[in-house]
Formats: structure tokens, sequence, C-alpha cells
């Protein structure tokens, strides 16, 4: 069973072997994690990213679903890019349909990380910045789709402000998730 760490910090900054790059569909780069990784990890990750795009992906990554890049360099051996639903606005059937696309870009991750032979990955919190995903609801989906995974043997969630680690350890502690702190 993984070990689950929740941090404070900058997810580029990570030594672990896979860092997770909550992506948009087009692999380019964009704002928040997307744009942190892509300047951090340097021309590598975005020259293989175009080349993903021009020969298994032409129509961009779907949501839901990952794919590996060098991690250029940023200290990890592989930045996973995975594709999290935009918030559709509020509960009902939409939302639902939504939220599993969440918990597979997690589920998707994970198991490229196990795939690749990743020991540890550091993901961020998919969809709850500028994507509109309210944070308790994806702290939840993050964090217990996490709990399902039999590997990688580190799963730390890197969390960009205090609230929003208060908001992943308060979703741990409600279902009873053992999330720890690095040592």
């Amino acid at each position: 069973m993984p070990r689950i760490e929740l941090v404070t910090g900058d997810i580029t900054v990570q030594h672990v072997d896979a860092v997770v790059n909550a992506a948009n569909s087009s692999l380019l780069g964009g704002g928040g994690v997307d744009g942190a990784i892509h300047a951090a990890g340097g021309p590598e990750i975005l020259a293989e990213c175009r080349r993903l795009r021009a020969i298994t992906l032409p129509d961009g990554l779907p949501t839901g679903e990952a794919v590996a890049t060098t991690a250029g360099r940023l200290p990890a051996r592989w930045v996973i890019h995975t594709v999290g639903p935009v918030w559709p606005g509020g509960p009902g059937p939409e939302a639902d349909a939504r939220r599993l696309l969440l918990a597979a870009a997690y589920r998707n991750s994970l198991g490229l990380a196990e795939s690749l032979g990743a020991a540890s990955v550091a993901l961020p919190a998919v969809s709850a910045g500028v994507y509109g995903w309210p944070a308790p609801d994806a702290a939840r989906v993050a964090l217990s789709t996490a709990a399902e995974a039999t590997s990688p043997e580190l799963i730390r969630f890197v969390l960009f402000s205090p609230a929003m680690h208060d908001v992943f350890a308060d979703a741990a502690a409600a279902l009873g998730i053992a999330a720890g702190t690095p040592d």
C-alpha cells in the first residue's frame, strides 16, 4: 500500500521519480502548474509534447488520460501529463460524469507511473485551480483514488497554498486516510 503525503510547496522542486502535470489537452504549456512545469523543466518537455501531438495525439490528450515525457531539468525522471475536467458549475449528472473523469486522471497517472517503474510520484490538485473544481470535492476525489492505488510506494500531493493543504488534510481525515508529511 502506498504512503500518501501532503505538502505545501512547489511541485517543480520535488525529488521524486515522476511529477504529474495538470496539463491542458494541447500539451503545449499553459498557466498554473502546467506553465510552471514547462518553465522549470525546460524546452525538452515541450519538444516531447510536440512529438506526441505530431505522432500519436493529433487532437490532443483527452480528459482523464495520461501520457509521459522526459522531466527535462526537473529533479525527476518523468513528467506525467494529465488533463482534468473543467467544473460544470454545479451538482447534477454532468458533475457526476466529470467527477469520474477527474478520478480517471489520477488513476491513469498513477497507473502510468507504475508502468514506468516509478517508486515515487508528486501530484498537484488537478482541476482545482483555473478549471474551477471546488477544492473539498477535488481533494476527496484525489485522495480516495490514491488510496485505492497499489503503487507507487510514495504518492505525494504537492499543494500550492496552506489553505489547499488544509482542505486536503481535512478530506484525508474525513475519509480515514493516513496522510503524513515527508520525512
